[in-house]
């Protein structure tokens, strides 16, 4: 008797590509058409471009940690763990669970959107001491850092670890280290005047990148009135300028200056997961080559998108174009993947991705922000009202809809509250505790653990 075995479709990672690509999947195929497994280590959907306002406690951490579970369409199997490795030859992907075990999953068409991580340089001290802003792990510990370091500045005689624990660095002028030194400036601003032993002019914020100018996709006059902006809170914003070695209670930067300090957060980029470099495919700076399809040359039912791949940008027309890594890109190529992995089993050509961007926007806290929707430069409350609006309106369901703006509203009429909520252990934890980017295997691990067929550690 012959046993009729639907097809196989294993999406890797649960971000803005991964999940769009599976709800598009779970609406257009029927349950009898293929079977959906979707490999990632937590249950919900991360609204990234958030974080900072859960750092700076605006938001909660629930409100931004969309639930994929909630659906009642939802058939997709979840693995609870990560993809360390992938065997594209003989289409096996290799998956640490939760619990630390090793399996390996059979797909007959696999969609890689793992996403990125944070983008390191070999700075002494830089992992061992510095914070990332990446997961919503680190942005929750964030905030208990930072309110701890005002507790302990506050409980202190001594005038040197006082103002040590008072000095914030963030590195990295993109759009994710720009909003967090503006989100917790706001943060410090208003908590220190519930501790009337600090003298409100020892909090000092530095935010440091070596690129020439401030977040520069926006344009010369915007990225201007962000800096003008940071500069009227007491932001110190020093550009060409990095970190040369980072210490437990001491920063020193490339022109030499040695900034006493407790808290380094580290937001200087992200770079494609280290699965992409299991597969032993071509690369774009480190990201995987596909064509404009989003189809993995030279192989069959594979597909790459969002941060970790390479994908052409159709729309701007220029040889070697490449779409930036931004949720916009990444929620629309999921959808558009995920058509044409149904073409591919329907035997239909596929389509490739075009996608005109519709601008930027940049939430400073409070009243401040600067947007650039679709080209019109807008700053203040216009801004604001364009970036939380957007944010608001790319959350994927009504009830993290509701979470947000309710967390919003709350916000503006009761101001923030001060508490540390516990996640801060007394055993410290930095930027190498939370990525685990070294859990992943070499190409060579992949294709020995498949050939041995077997469960257990590489």
């Amino acid at each position: 008797m012959n046993t009729v075995t639907r097809p196989r479709i294993l999406v890797v990672g649960a971000g803005f590509a991964g999940v769009a690509c599976v709800r598009r999947l779970e609406r257009k195929l029927a349950p009898a058409e293929a079977d959906v497994t979707l490999v990632t280590p937590y249950s919900y959907q991360l609204y990234l471009p958030l974080l900072p306002q859960v750092a700076s406690g605006v938001l909660t951490p629930q409100s931004i940690a969309v639930s994929l579970r909630r659906s009642k369409k939802y058939r997709t199997r979840i693995i609870p763990g990560g993809a360390i490795g992938v065997d594209l030859r003989s289409k096996v992907c290799v998956v640490r669970t939760i619990t630390d075990k090793i399996v390996n999953e059979p797909y007959d068409y696999i969609v890689l959107a793992p996403g990125s991580v944070t983008r390191t340089f070999d700075i002494p001290g830089l992992t061992e001491h510095a914070f990332g802003m990446k997961t919503l792990a680190e942005a929750a510990y964030i905030r208990d850092h930072v309110i701890s370091q005002l507790d302990l500045a506050d409980a202190s005689d001594d005038p040197a670890e006082r103002a040590a624990r008072l000095q914030f660095v963030v590195v990295g002028g993109g759009y994710a280290g720009t909003e967090t030194a503006a989100c917790l400036q706001r943060l410090t601003h208003a908590a220190v005047q519930r501790y009337p032993r600090l003298d409100p002019g020892l909090i000092k914020w530095h935010l440091i990148d070596i690129a020439p100018k401030l977040m520069p996709e926006l344009g010369e006059k915007l990225g201007r009135s962000a800096q003008e902006i940071l500069g009227r809170r007491g932001i110190e914003v020093s550009l060409g300028v990095s970190i040369d070695k980072a210490g437990a209670e001491e920063v020193t930067f490339t022109d030499g200056r040695v900034v006493p300090t407790h808290t380094l957060i580290w937001t200087a980029g992200v770079v494609a997961s280290p699965l992409i470099a299991t597969l032993g495919a071509e690369t774009v700076r480190g990201r995987l080559a596909v064509t404009a399809e989003m189809c993995l040359p030279g192989h069959d039912g594979v597909f790459a998108l969002g941060d970790a791949a390479a994908v052409p940008d159709e729309a701007k027309g220029e040889p070697g174009a490449v779409c930036p890594p931004t949720a916009q890109h990444a929620m629309r190529q999921g959808k558009k993947v995920a058509d044409n992995v149904i073409a591919t089993l329907r035997a239909q050509p596929l389509t490739p991705y075009v996608h005109h961007d519709l601008g930027l926007v940049v939430d400073l806290g409070g009243k401040d922000a600067v947007s650039k929707p679709l080209g019109v430069e807008l700053r203040g409350l216009p801004a604001q009202a364009v970036a939380r609006g957007y944010h608001w309106s790319a959350l994927r369901t009504n009830v993290a809809k509701t979470r947000v703006m309710t967390n919003w509203l709350l916000n503006a009429v009761a101001g923030d509250d001060f508490v540390r909520t516990g996640f801060q252990a007394r055993k410290p934890a930095r930027l190498k505790d939370f990525e685990f980017t070294d859990a992943y295997l070499t190409p060579e691990q992949v294709r020995a653990r498949v050939e041995r067929g077997v469960a257990g550690s590489p």
